[in-house]
């Protein structure tokens, strides 16, 4: 605590030092992460009008890609870098800013204010073509009592490079060894032909494609929660490692947190997905800044520390003041820490 505490004051003091001129920060990737940055960006801007930071959503593979290309300063991905992917890039950072989550939302006409039960195999079954229609008996076994339409399931996927389709993708791989044996994980992936199947771009086209689409399925970040809740669309519980149904929610998200807290490692790239616990919510994630720690302009380099100090300061960009609007929850101690200590490297 007293170390925290340390990092915690430095953070504040680097918050409230000014810049010699003005910079600008160029912010990309998740749609997810997007809403929180908008926030984030309009306070912090206010507070260091000597920066200026630009904020585009354009899906987490870009923003990895144009934070290692340099085209972006910050990074914001749903997903950390592979192994691969760092050996070849050991210069970028994957940086926690917070704790999110995901949701499976449908469009099932009279049954939208239900929550279906569903699971990582039945998910797998109806994203490969396997599970067709909503009264097939793996869906009715979960949902006993509820009348489910013989209706042909239109699953809706990301098209762009995706965070979302990461952790979706773990969620499936993790549960279900035929779809980790035959698919995988990854913020693009190969997915099955499933006839009617559709694509959008962004947590924003996954919301607009359920909503037109009745008998549709999707998969879709919590900070678009006002805007699932706006389009009608159903929310699923999720069955988690120990076999118990859950919704997202602070206590949930946490319970899951808590039983990977202790196992990040030190460059924090680890998946939250499925962790164990009983009151764990299956599909939970680090939001990550990519950052290459090696900037060109000592002035830029001061700005992105001064900045991701302040997001991850729980007294300023992670009070619940700020993820509480996006259904996140602040990041433990020890990663708070971990995250000090790499934002530092940044020079």
């Amino acid at each position: 605590m007293r170390r925290m505490a340390a990092i915690l004051a430095l953070g504040l003091a680097l918050s409230g030092a000014a810049l010699a001129q003005k910079v600008t920060l160029l912010e990309t990737g998740s749609t997810l992460l997007y809403p929180l940055f908008n926030i984030w960006v309009k306070v912090y801007q206010q507070l260091h009008p000597n920066i200026q930071i630009t904020t585009q959503g354009t899906g987490s593979g870009t923003g990895i890609a144009e934070a290692i290309s340099g085209v972006a300063q910050i990074g914001a991905s749903d997903a950390y870098m592979s192994d691969a992917q760092i050996k070849q890039h050991p210069q970028i950072l994957n940086i926690p800013l917070a704790i999110s989550a995901q949701t499976i939302n449908y469009n099932l006409p009279g049954l939208n204010q239900i929550h279906l039960k569903l699971n990582g195999p039945v998910l797998a079954g109806i994203y490969s073509g396997k599970i067709r229609y909503w009264d097939d008996p793996a869906i009715q076994k979960l949902n006993p009592g509820v009348k489910l339409p013989h209706h042909l399931i239109i699953p809706i996927h990301r098209t762009d490079g995706s965070g979302d389709t990461f952790i979706f993708s773990q969620y499936l791989s993790f549960s279900t060894p035929s779809w980790m044996n035959s698919v995988g994980y990854g913020t693009t992936i190969s997915w099955p032909a499933v006839p009617g199947g559709l694509g959008a771009v962004g947590n924003p086209g996954m919301v607009q494609a359920a909503k037109a689409n009745p008998y549709s399925i999707a998969y879709i970040g919590v900070s678009f929660t006002k805007e699932v809740q706006e389009a009608g669309l159903g929310t699923a519980l999720l069955e988690n490692r120990a076999g118990h149904f859950l919704l997202p929610s602070p206590f949930t998200v946490q319970s899951a947190a808590n039983q990977l807290v202790d196992k990040t490692p030190p460059d924090e790239r680890i998946s939250l997905v499925f962790a164990p616990g009983p009151n764990s919510y299956p599909i939970i994630n680090y939001e990550y800044a990519i950052v290459n720690k090696d900037q060109a302009n000592p002035q830029v380099a001061a700005a992105l520390r001064e900045f991701l100090l302040w997001a991850i300061n729980p007294k300023e960009g992670n009070s619940p003041r700020y993820l509480d609007q996006v259904h996140f929850i602040p990041l433990p101690a020890r990663i708070y820490t971990l995250s000090a200590h790499q934002i530092e490297e940044i020079r």
